[in-house]
Parts: C-alpha cells; structure tokens; sequence
C-alpha cells in the first residue's frame, strides 16, 4: 500500500473527526505508517503515533485485530479491478458496518460509535458534575 493512500485516508478521518492533540494512531509497521510522509501528517496533527515492535503483533492487538478482520471480511474475499472499487468498499465497511452495526467483545458487545457515544455521554456528565 502506498503511503499516499494512508495519509489521504488519515487526512478525511482527522477531517471528519477531529481529534484532540495528542490522539493515539495505532498501527503495524508497514511502510506506509514508517514513511516520513505520514509520520509528517501525523505531527502537523499533535498526533501519537503507536507502533508495535518488530514481530511483535500483539503490542497493538486491537489494530492488528482490525487489520485481520478487514482483511477476511472483505479484501480477500474477492479480486478488485480498481483502487476506487477497494477505497469505496472499505470506505462502506469501516463507516457503514464495523463502526455501526458490528458488535465488539473488547467493547462490552457495543458498536464502536455506541460506546465512543456513552463515554463522550460520561466525559460531558463528569465535566458537568
């Protein structure tokens, strides 16, 4: 994967989210993630960057975990004709499935926006108290 496509994805999700300085980015250690292209990105954001060490996987489990998963659900399971085909469909698993309607055991069995909404819902509660 080049690292052009990495930090275009990055670039959409800090976008979209915007994390508050000092947010974690877990990943493995393809180059990608080690190019000094998306380490950049990554500073100009105040972000952390989390990588495991080498053949180390379990340093960042729940990223590997995420990386297995996506890939068995839905990179492999088909041949793809274009890079847009692939960007569109994980687009849609990540956005429309895993976050939304996939449940997590390491989550309680909620999905990813459920819990990251009950713990903005505690974080505003505790602010509030």
């Amino acid at each position: 994967m080049r690292a052009d496509l990495v930090c275009d994805a990055v670039t959409m999700a800090i976008g979209n989210r915007r994390p508050a300085a000092g947010a974690i980015f877990h990943s493995d250690r393809g180059s990608q993630y080690t190019s000094a292209e998306f380490r950049s990105l990554l500073t100009a954001h105040r972000m952390v960057q989390s990588l495991s060490r080498p053949r180390q996987c379990w340093d960042n489990a729940v990223a590997e975990s995420f990386f297995a998963t996506i890939k068995n659900e839905l990179i492999e399971l088909r041949s793809w004709a274009t890079v847009a085909q692939v960007r569109a469909a994980v687009f849609e698993y990540i956005e429309v499935f895993y976050n939304r309607r996939r449940l997590h055991s390491t989550l309680g069995y909620l999905t990813p926006a459920k819990y990251e909404s009950r713990k903005i819902h505690q974080h505003k509660a505790a602010d509030a108290a």
